[in-house]
Parts: C-alpha cells; sequence; structure tokens
C-alpha cells in the first residue's frame, strides 16, 4: 500500500473517478461533499436537507479515516446564496457546539452546478494531540 490512502463512505460518491477524501499521515483532505441523499443516492430538495446531508458526509467522511469531527480542522463552505446562512450554521452548531473547540471557516457565494445549494469541504487532522 503506498503512502496515501484514498477514503470512501458509503451512500456519497462522486459522478468522477475520485475518492470522498485522501489522507497522508494524519492529514486528510476532502473532496467536495455536497447534500447527496445517502438513501437515493439524488440530491436533496431545498437547502436545509442539503445542508443536514452535507454535514452527515463530512462526519462519515472523517469517521471512516479513524478520526471524529473533533479532528476537523477547517471547513471551505460554497452556497449558492450567502444569505441564506441560517440553514448552515444550524447544522455548523449542532456539529461544534463548543465555542472553544471549532474549526476555522471560510463561505463563499457561488455558482454551483444544477439545483446544488450548498456544498463543502474539509481538512482534518486525525489523531491529532488532545492537549
Amino acid at each position: 500500500m503506498g503512502r496515501r490512502r484514498a477514503i470512501h463512505i458509503p451512500g456519497f460518491r462522486h459522478k468522477n473517478p475520485i475518492p470522498n477524501a485522501a489522507v497522508i499521515g494524519n492529514l486528510l483532505m476532502s473532496g467536495v461533499i455536497n447534500g447527496v441523499d445517502p438513501r437515493t443516492g439524488e440530491l436533496a430538495q431545498g437547502l436545509d436537507d442539503q445542508c443536514r446531508f452535507m454535514f452527515e458526509h463530512a462526519r462519515a467522511i472523517v469517521e471512516a479515516a479513524g478520526g471524529s469531527t473533533d479532528d476537523i480542522l477547517k471547513m471551505t463552505v460554497w452556497m449558492r446564496d450567502r444569505s441564506k446562512r441560517e440553514a448552515l450554521n444550524r447544522e455548523w452548531l449542532a456539529m461544534f457546539p463548543d465555542a472553544a473547540s471549532r474549526p476555522a471557516r471560510h463561505s463563499f457565494q457561488a455558482e454551483l452546478d444544477g439545483r446544488i445549494e450548498i456544498q463543502c469541504d474539509v481538512t482534518a487532522v486525525i489523531g491529532r494531540s488532545r492537549a
């Protein structure tokens, strides 16, 4: 096995031949994560559901690599309409309730493909020191 390890989770696949994330050592970098419903494989209807599934996929990807959401260092988010960040913030606060231990986040307004309302990527340091 090589130095890099590909991460794949059930219910979320890219259309192109790429993994959900890749890990080298303890550093994880994801590909784009969007709000596909893992039961149907289809993009969820509406921003709230897309956002919920996006966060579920982010959690599953980090856990598949052997980590937890505590290992997420940064999340970059692209939204069709940044004025609707309440959906993003609701899921953000549910996943990262401790204000003293949240990852960095940057959000952009972007033209997204088709019906995609929101997507992200994550950077995580798996198994980092809990100091």
